[in-house]
Formats: C-alpha cells, structure tokens, sequence
C-alpha cells in the first residue's frame, strides 16, 4: 500500500502516472501544511538514520574514536583531562545545537554528534576514575542508574523508547542523553573488565563480540523486544569499541598492537568520514527521486 501520511518512507514507491504524481503531490502539500501547523507529532521527519549494519559499524568505529581521540588529547598533547573535557564539552554542545535546530536526520551533523558524545562519555568516565578517585564499580553502578532513570523518565513521558519515532526536540532530547551514559557505561564498564579484572583488550572485544551476538541471536530467533535488542547492543558496541581501539593503539607491554592512539584515531575517523559521506550521497539521491515528480504537472 502506497504511504499516506506526512514523514513516511517513499523509497519503496516509485511513482507512474497522473494518479501517481498527483499523489506525491499530495503528501508533500501535507507535510507543508503540517509543518506550517506546528502539530507536534509530525513536527519533524526522524531525526536518527535507519538501524543497519552501516549504522553498527559507524557507531562501533566512534566509540573506538572516543576512547582513542580521548587518551590523544590528554596524553599525547599533553592537555590533561580537565582542559580537554572543557575543550570538546563545548565542541559537543555546539554540534548537539546543530543537530537540535536540523527537521529531519543529517548524516554528518549526526555522525558528529555520535563521536563527539564517545569523546565525552569516556572523558566523564575517566575524570571520576583519575581525578576523583571514584571505583570503577562505583562509575558503572552511578552510570547505569542513570541510563536507566532516562529511559524511566522518557517512556512515562513519551510512552515509547523507540528510534523510529524520533520527531520532537523532547523526544531527540531524552535520545541524546540516553547516547551519553551508555558511552559513559560502557566506558567504566569496559576498563572495568578488560584491566581491573585483568581479562585483557583482546579477549574483551571477543567477549563483547559474543555478547553482541547473543543479543541478535534473542532477537531474530527469540524474537525479543526490539526496542530492548537495541538499547542492550548500543550498550554493548561502548565497550567493544573501547577495547578495540585500546587493543590496537596500546604498546605491546600492555596486551596491544602498538598502533598508536594518533594512527588509530585517524583511520577511524577516516572511515566514519567516508561512510558518513556515502550516507549523505544517498539520502541526496533519493530525497531528489521523490522530490522532482512533486513539481511536475504544477499549473502555473
């Protein structure tokens, strides 16, 4: 059945016809009107892409970013954890006013809130940890306290945690913060594992890996709740990312590949790059596919 209401998704319709035009036309009349309104469940298109395996990879290659870009501010230049969290916390909070004020998702407006949040996250984590003195048991308990009074506090407000749904300023609010701890989370809980309890980096990204697995094993077979397959696994990517980015750029006294945290940085951020821009491309291509059959016909 071909969509009928404002935001849905064309891809899958290709348009034939006088019928098919007037119908596109239509929709986009629609979601003016709506927009014009203000009526606040149509306020915007979703504001997060599309739950696949190039948004797995990104996410996993920011959370990597994260720890690595984190240890290369502080340590390799010297700038300490508190001049550099002050330095990307208003980074961050320039890029999330970016993403706040666009009506519908942007790859590289989000891609970069994405990574900026991992830098964040884990500067949170480590400024507790190192300067504090805060337990990492402590961190992982405050954090995943935290995460879930979000997810409390959301639900009873929007009656839904799902990221499909993702088109008001509330709702991409009560995302954004959600984003936050489960970096923060995954940071204390990945040292936790992969150096306090001595497991190390590599044995932790297989430990993850099969984590991650076993999540979408209970939702594809199990058929569990997806909303809960996907909040669990974005938990999980945290610290699976940590562990590899610590596994290729620590030296090799310390379990890891001695890549360096400037190389490791780069190439995954390269990477992010790269997929984020295809995204772009594509979105491009295919907002024009449904745009131009609006405009044709019109009567002056």
């Amino acid at each position: 059945m071909a969509p009928t209401t404002p935001g849905s998704d064309l891809r899958s319709w290709n348009p034939r016809g006088l019928a098919g035009l007037k119908h596109v036309r239509s929709i986009t009349l629609a979601m003016r009107r709506h927009a014009l309104e203000g009526e606040p469940s149509v306020r915007m298109l979703n504001k997060v892409p599309a739950v696949t395996l190039i948004f797995w990879l990104i996410k996993t290659m920011a959370t990597t970013v994260g720890e690595t870009a984190a240890d290369f501010l502080s340590t390799t230049l010297h700038l300490g954890l508190i001049v550099t969290s002050y330095v990307m916390g208003a980074l961050l909070l320039l890029a999330l006013a970016v993403q706040l004020m666009t009506r519908r998702y942007w790859p590289m407006a989000y891609w970069v809130v994405v990574v900026l949040v991992s830098v964040v996250g884990t500067l949170i984590s480590d400024n507790l940890v190192d300067n504090l003195g805060v337990s990492l048991i402590v961190t992982s308990v405050i954090f995943g306290a935290g995460l879930a009074a979000v997810f409390v506090t959301w639900y009873a407000s929007e009656r839904t945690l799902s990221v499909h749904t993702i088109v008001t300023t509330r709702r991409e609010i009560f995302y954004w913060a959600a984003i936050l701890l489960t970096f923060s989370l995954g940071t204390s809980a990945g040292d936790l594992i992969a150096e306090k309890l001595g497991l190390g980096y590599a044995y932790s990204v297989v430990l993850f890996l099969a984590l991650i697995a076993a999540v979408a094993g209970a939702y594809y077979v199990f058929k569990i709740n997806a909303v809960l397959a996907f909040w669990i696994a974005y938990i999980l990517t945290r610290p699976l990312g940590a562990s590899t980015g610590d596994l290729l750029s620590q030296p090799a006294k310390l379990g890891g590949l001695g890549l360096g945290t400037t190389w490791t940085s780069l190439l995954f951020l390269l990477a992010i790059v790269s997929l984020a821009g295809y995204l772009a491309l594509r979105q491009r291509r295919e907002t024009a596919d449904v745009a131009l059959p609006a405009t044709v016909g019109e009567r002056p």
